[in-house]
Order: structure tokens, then sequence, then C-alpha cells
């Protein structure tokens, strides 16, 4: 008998000591494994650290900040809907700010705050990134780029950054705010709460409407340029046409911004830096496009009858 009682005894006690809180634990002392990458066998992680190297078209450090992150369920509870979040969601830093970020996780799981879209010749996938496992802290540091641009900050762990944990990081004036930001701009895939049954009708017909701007996008994409007459062919073939000025005169304004903004760089990081700013241009072109023909050719949102 009192071998089962001490058995029980002994079980209950390690049962305690599984499901009892974690401490905190402040990651300070992690392996340096090179490219800016720190971690330690404890759950605590940085990637993309960079302390002292410039971006391109930054001359200096024009200021040293830090920032303390919060992730955690608690910081959710004001937004219906989510899960998880941090306590805040958005930041904003003038470019070439040398910025430290204390990132404190106050759930016993793992979470991340991964600040994406920067320049992938400084950082290695184009990522800042800073991880704990289970509560603790751990900080790394980064120096913005120039220029005027919103980057998204987000947790990648699955379904966390779906359900909430993510905000927009802006440096300078920063660009267009990012969409299903919580309590900053509207859902894309706004929830449902209202309890109706599934419409097949209503899905149908959201269906169709995109099926249509679809068709209208891709017939926009592959409608030829409009012919030209013979009088217009005759001057294409001067030397110094109208858009040859205009594309002359445009490079020679341009000329000391790029410059400045290519100095220091190698001839690979301003062909990377080049690719950049094409594919942020065609990106913000398509989005122009595709806003323009769902507010020309969707249906109307077909209202929910109240309760």
């Amino acid at each position: 008998m009192v071998k089962t009682v001490s058995i029980a005894a002994l079980v209950c006690a390690l049962s305690a000591f599984g499901v009892s809180a974690k401490e905190f634990q402040e990651h300070n002392n992690m392996m340096n494994h090179g490219d800016g990458h720190l971690m330690d066998m404890d759950g605590g992680m940085v990637m993309g650290q960079n302390t002292d190297t410039l971006p391109g078209g930054c001359d200096k450090i024009v200021a040293t900040k830090e920032i303390t992150v919060h992730a955690g369920h608690k910081y959710s509870e004001k937004f219906p809907g989510t899960m998880w979040a941090f306590d805040q969601q958005e930041y904003q830093f003038e470019p070439c700010t040398k910025l430290t970020v204390h990132f404190v996780n106050d759930d016993e799981i793992r979470h991340q705050w991964m600040m994406h879209g920067l320049p992938k010749y400084l950082y290695p996938k184009g990522m800042f990134h800073l991880e704990v496992s289970g509560p603790g802290s751990v900080s790394g540091t980064l120096i913005l780029p120039p220029g005027d641009k919103t980057y998204l900050v987000h947790c990648d762990i699955a379904q966390h950054m779906e359900k909430g944990m993510k905000a927009q990081f802006k440096v300078g004036k920063g660009g267009e705010d990012l969409p299903s930001i919580p309590g900053l701009t509207a859902s894309v895939f706004p929830d449902d709460y209202s309890g109706k049954p599934f419409s097949a009708e209503a899905f149908e017909a959201q269906e169709a409407a995109a099926r249509v701007a679809n068709a209208a996008m891709e017939a926009a994409a592959s409608k030829p340029s409009s012919q030209s007459g013979d009088s217009g062919a005759a001057g294409d073939d001067s030397f110094l046409s109208g858009v040859g000025v205009v594309g002359l005169a445009i490079g020679l304004l341009a000329a000391p911004f790029l410059a400045k903004r290519f100095k220091g760089m190698s001839v690979g990081e301003v062909i990377a830096t080049v690719f950049e700013w094409v594919s942020q241009v065609i990106g913000f072109v398509m989005n122009m496009i595709s806003k323009l023909l769902k507010k020309f050719l969707s249906k109307k949102a077909i209202p929910l009858p109240d309760k």
C-alpha cells in the first residue's frame, strides 16, 4: 500500500513539474554562425543581423535607435477573430537608422518577428529574423535601407500571421499601407460572424465576378499595341525622337541621385537593386490595374439581411 501511494505521489509530482510554466529566459549568449546568424540550443535565434555595413545609398548612420517588441496571445484580445498579435502593429523610423530590436515572447510557444523585403545583397533572402521558443527575449540589430517603403513584419509559424501576428514597418514616409493589418487596415478576407448559412448562389456570384475580372486583365495584357500610321513610321526613324529626348532628360536629372544611391556598391549589387526597383514598379502597376478592374467589372456585394 505504501509503495502504491509513493508511486502515485511521484507521478503527480512529475506531472505537475511537466505542466508548470516555463521560466523567462534572456538569450544573451548565442553562438555566431557567420553572416549575421546567431543562435543557441535553448530556442533563441537571430538571422540577418547587420551592425556595421551601410546599405547602398546611405552615406552614414543617421540615428541609433532601440525598440522593444512584445508578442503573445494577450495582445490579440482587442482584435476579434485573432489568436496572436504583437503589442504594436506599426513602426516608423528614418532611412539609414541603426535599429536594435528587443523581441520579447510572452507566450509558452514559439514566436518570431520577421521583416521582409530588405536588400538581398546585404540581408540574406531579404530578411531580418528574431525568434524565441517559449517565454524569453532576444535582441538583434540591422541598418535600415534608404528610401520610403513599407515592409511586412510577421510571425512565420503556421497560422500565426493568419491569426493576427503581423504588422507594418515604415521607413521614411513609408509606402502604401499593407492589407489586413489588425486595427490598421481592412482585411482582404474578412471573417464572417453573422451566423448565416452558406449561400451557394452568393459564392458563385463572387466567383463569376472574379473570373470576369481575370479575363479582362488577361485580355488587357495580351492586347496588341495600337497600330501606327505611315506618317508615324517616318517620325520613328529620326535619331532623337520625342520619347528619346524625354528619356535623355530624365536620365540627366536622375544621374546625381543614382550616383549617390549606388555609391560603394558592386556591379552585382547595382543590378540586384535595379531589378528590385523594376519588380516594385511592375507590382504597383498590376495592383492599380487590378483595383480598377475590380471597381468597374465586379458586382456589388450582396448585403446580408439583418438578424
